[in-house]
C-alpha cells in the first residue's frame, strides 16, 4: 500500500535522521499516527496547514509504501469529504508501523510561505 504523510520542518529532519526508514515517536499529546491515503490531500494538509502553523511556515508531503497485509488490520477513516481518508494508527504502534515500511520515505513535495 502506498501512503504519504504531510510533515513539517522538525520531523522531517528527524525521518532524515533515521536515514529515511521510520517516523519518529509522536509526542505526548500526539496519540494517533495518521499517514493519508492519496496524494491530493496530504499536499492539502502540508500546503496549508503545515505552512500556516509551522514556525518556519514550511510543508512537505513524504510517500512511502507499506505492506498491505499489516496494514489491513487499521480501517481506513473518513474524516472530510470521501478523498480525506487516513489510516489512524495508535502511537504506541509506531515502531511496528515502522517495520513494515518496505524501501526509503521519500520527500516528493514542499510548500512555504514564501
Amino acid at each position: 500500500m502506498i501512503l504519504y504523510r504531510p510533515v513539517g520542518t522538525q520531523e522531517l529532519r528527524l525521518i532524515q535522521e533515521s536515514g529515511y526508514l521510520k517516523f519518529p515517536p509522536r509526542l505526548p499529546e500526539q496519540p494517533i499516527f495518521y499517514p493519508v491515503l492519496n496524494e491530493k490531500y496530504a499536499v492539502e494538509i502540508a500546503s496549508g496547514w503545515n505552512v500556516q502553523y509551522n514556525d518556519d511556515h514550511k510543508g512537505y508531503v513524504t510517500r512511502f509504501e507499506i505492506d498491505d497485509a499489516y496494514a489491513a488490520q487499521f480501517a481506513v477513516q473518513t474524516v472530510g469529504t470521501q478523498y480525506h481518508q487516513e489510516l489512524w494508527v495508535p502511537a504506541e504502534e509506531l515502531e511496528v508501523f515502522n517495520q513494515h515500511i518496505i524501501g526509503k520515505i521519500e520527500v516528493i513535495s514542499s510548500f512555504s510561505e514564501e
